[in-house]
């Protein structure tokens, strides 16, 4: 089973699930954190949320830099939005859940987190105008149970919807914004 096999695909219905605080930083939760960025690097992603390998806890990793050879992840453990204001701003937004597509999403410019870290410290995590703020916002998103398409109207979302099942059909894999 590769990394990509991992990577719970829409519509599973534990993608809409409401996910549980962690109680307690283990061990296990340590691994989790390993194995999610694992995940995430060979999808060649920016971000996962625990929903989205089948983990009904909040923890989300990040890493924007990644991509231009720095890896920089962040663990974020019972994260939440303190604060999201600025100019609101549109962003294609793909997501590992929804090989294939990509969709605008409008979205706060500018977000204040805290989060705990793999060692229990509060952490603040502050981002404006860049990927960062966009991965914040879309990560924690998936632990409320809301995906990138329910920022979209009735219609852009039956489109996007539309495009992401010829998307699986044409054989998309987690990873994928778009089937040439």
């Amino acid at each position: 089973m590769s990394a990509l096999d991992d990577i719970v695909l829409s519509p599973d219905p534990r993608l809409k699930q409401e996910c549980a605080p962690i109680e307690h930083i283990d061990a296990n939760i340590k691994q989790l954190a390993k194995r999610m960025l694992k995940d995430m690097y060979a999808a060649e992603g920016c971000g996962l949320a625990a929903p989205q390998i089948g983990e009904n806890i909040q923890m989300v990793v990040i890493d924007v830099d990644y991509a231009e050879d720095k890896p920089n992840p962040y663990v974020l453990i019972n994260p939440e939005i303190i604060k999201a204001d600025g100019a609101l701003s549109v962003y294609n937004e793909g997501c590992l859940s929804f090989p294939g597509i990509s969709v605008p999403v409008e979205r706060p410019s500018h977000v204040v987190v805290r989060a705990l870290n793999l060692d229990g410290e509060l952490m603040e995590y502050e981002a404006e105008g860049n990927l960062l703020a966009i991965c914040l916002q879309h990560e924690i998103d998936h632990l409320h149970g809301i995906t990138m398409v329910d920022h979209l109207s009735i219609t852009q979302r039956a489109a996007a919807m539309r495009e992401y099942e010829q998307a699986l059909a044409a054989g998309a894999r987690p990873g994928d914004t778009d089937i040439d």
